[in-house]
């Protein structure tokens, strides 16, 4: 701690790494110590733009670091594990982007290390600040739809040979642990999970590779079975042309909950119990884009409440919004799909 204000280092200065540099600065109780990647070039140019920051080329010398107190990991996903298990294994906080990492087992482990360690560790996924899904899961939460009987998640994204040219790990298993969902859907997945209240238990999937020269998935489809019996869809993407707005369609017997981008967009209810659900309010204007086709078009809006929510959860000795456990279901999810796309069949889903 530094005058203060909580410590930050950041673990990977690719593309997201300016998005939490924003959102610590934009915390008056945070302040950015030092920075960290393999590549030494664009790692000290990034110290540089960050105010003179220090550099590490090695991550296990920055959560070492005595005025680092929470550690920002913003390395490759299948990275994840190797730098939150550093960062408790030195005392420190992790702030991890999502997913949480690819592997079920390193998932336990770094939970294990930081709840070991008395540490905190909280996730990135910035769609749970957004106030509408806030309002929607609330809502079905407290049983306003009824009995949930449908959760469909539609996650089409482009990204171009390009995107996955532009970087050696991007759409490969070792690195990225997958394709179209467990790097850009792995937000719709978590979102659908956190608004349904529930997890799922069994799923039946297909996935392939239809459009770009990858290792891994650009096209799939899922079905869901929750444990609370109601069933689900997951289309998950980046080989559709333009792309379209993520959208999440909630059904439960007394009403319906639709939302586009962040915003609702339909919200249907009765309070009859065998009547029909009409609308409530005027049809909601759909403003954010997202990064549908831009991988480079994330706002810091969610960053920000969630490197505040972190600072504020390590001051007030409790769990960050996100917490790991809760993190990794929606990684779970992913690996049991790709699991059953595999072997052809339907398959339980398992931590």
């Amino acid at each position: 701690m530094k005058d203060g204000k909580l410590g930050f280092g950041i673990i990977g200065c690719g593309v997201i790494a300016p998005t939490h540099r924003k959102a610590i600065q934009a915390c008056a109780d945070a302040e950015l110590i030092a920075v960290c990647d393999i590549d030494e070039a664009k790692g000290k140019a990034f110290a540089v733009q960050s105010g003179g920051v220090r550099f590490y080329r090695d991550f296990e010398k920055l959560a070492v670091d005595p005025e680092v107190d929470v550690v920002c990991v913003c390395t490759p996903s299948g990275l994840h594990a190797d730098c939150v298990i550093a960062a408790a294994e030195a005392g420190k906080h992790a702030f991890c982007e999502k997913p949480l990492d690819i592997d079920r087992g390193r998932m336990t482990k770094m939970i294990e290390a930081c709840r070991g360690a008395g540490v905190k560790l909280g996730c990135v996924f910035q769609s749970r600040t957004s106030p509408d899904n806030i309002k929607a899961r609330q809502a079905i939460a407290c049983g306003t739809l009824g009995r949930m009987v449908l959760g469909d998640a539609f996650l089409k994204s482009y990204r171009s040979q390009a995107y996955y040219d532009s970087a050696g790990w991007r759409g490969t298993w070792a690195l990225d642990g997958g394709g179209a969902l467990m790097n850009q859907g792995v937000h719709g997945v978590d979102l659908l999970l956190w608004l349904m209240n529930d997890d799922v238990e069994r799923v039946f999937a297909r996935c392939a590779h239809h459009v770009r020269d990858i290792e891994v998935e650009d096209t799939s489809v899922a079905v869901l079975e929750f444990k609370n019996g109601a069933y689900g869809t997951i289309i998950g993407t980046t080989s559709c042309n333009p792309g379209e707005k993520r959208r999440l369609e909630l059904h439960g017997k007394l009403g319906t909950i639709c939302i586009t981008g962040s915003n609702i967009v339909r919200w249907a209810v009765t309070d009859e119990d065998d009547g029909r659900a009409q609308d409530v309010g005027p049809p909601k204007t759909v403003t954010d884009e997202g990064t549908t086709g831009d991988n480079r078009a994330v706002t810091a809006e969610g960053h920000v409440w969630l490197i505040d929510d972190m600072v504020r959860a390590i001051r007030e000795e409790r769990d960050p919004y996100i917490t790991g456990e809760s993190a990794r279901k929606a990684v779970d999810l992913i690996l049991a799909i790709y699991d059953s796309a595999r072997m052809g069949q339907d398959v339980a889903v398992h931590e």
